[in-house]
């Protein structure tokens, strides 16, 4: 079967996508599999027509990746692939909606507002202030000040007309990778400075992780739990992190990543090293769930 490993793509995460496509890459032919690299920035479909591509591994983060669009080709084309359905993804990725069934359903996440083309939002400070669909901390601000929003907004409309004002949660920040439905070790992750931005999230030496966090097995079990309920609840497959911050002892939902990196620095192959097995163990156990959706 030929492999084509997505990855790159459009969005402002493409850099970050190359570094995970070509980890899983390296993974896929170290292990004898017939596989190619297939750059999601142009030409998709001639390229996959070209390679014949009989199964797609994702590794695209962001938009036209993650957001179910590449999903939706592949299942009108009839070719399998790793992670959530087209459905799943959208959901996830769009923050607005996310949190919105979040609320609706029982998962735990900091009081929000949604900001239409940067209209002004009352909200008690501090806040903070993101895209609706972005990841990996792109156009994100923290507001301690009110002459501090505008700018925060400006920056969040760089690449959404949708934004989210969410309560600033001053807390320890965990997440909880799930694969095919098992929850992995609880990570904690503690920014040397500042908070847990794109430079602290990709530059080695910026960030310590704590693998497993050092938390009770009543907070560990209770952290999985909620991450596996969001994983059911948006019908997620494959691999999927769900992102937390601990206020005290209530953990709160603040992310969704149905794509999740797979870099050097990333976080779900720390938690699953923390099991005692290999990267490549962990690219076969994500491709043996791979297939269509719909």
């Amino acid at each position: 079967m030929k492999i084509g490993v997505f990855l790159g793509g459009r969005s402002s995460e493409r850099a970050i996508s190359l570094k995970s496509g070509n980890a899983v890459l390296t993974s896929l032919k170290r292990n004898g599999y017939r596989a190619v690299a297939i750059d999601a920035q142009k030409d998709l479909l001639e390229n996959l027509q070209r390679h014949k591509i009989q199964l797609a591994f994702i590794a695209l983060h962001g938009r036209w990746g993650e957001d179910g669009t590449v999903q939706g080709l592949l299942e009108i084309l009839g070719i399998p692939y790793t992670g959530s359905g087209v459905l799943a993804s959208s959901m996830a990725m769009d923050k607005a909606i996310m949190k919105f069934i979040c609320q609706a359903t029982g998962i735990p996440t900091p009081p929000y507002v949604i900001v239409q083309d940067g209209k002004d939002a009352r909200f008690p400070l501090p806040f903070v202030v993101k895209p609706a669909n972005e990841g990996s901390t792109i156009g994100i601000s923290i507001v301690h000040k009110k002459k501090d929003q505008a700018a925060a907004v400006r920056e969040a409309l760089r690449y959404d007309k949708k934004i989210i004002i969410e309560k600033y949660i001053e807390g320890r920040e965990v997440t909880v990778a799930v694969v095919n439905g098992a929850p992995l070790p609880v990570v904690e992750v503690r920014p040397k400075k500042g908070f847990y931005d794109f430079e602290a999230k990709y530059t080695k030496g910026m960030t310590d992780y704590i693998v497993p966090a050092k938390i009770s097995k009543a907070m560990t079990s209770r952290l999985q739990q909620i991450a596996l309920h969001a994983y059911r609840t948006f019908g997620l497959a494959g691999c999927a992190r769900i992102d937390m911050l601990v206020d005290k002892t209530r953990p709160l939902v603040i992310d969704i990543n149905t794509s999740p990196g797979m870099t050097e620095t990333s976080l779900v192959p720390k938690a699953w090293a923390a099991l005692g097995r290999t990267f490549d163990g962990l690219v076969e156990e994500i491709l043996s769930e791979a297939s269509l959706k719909i």
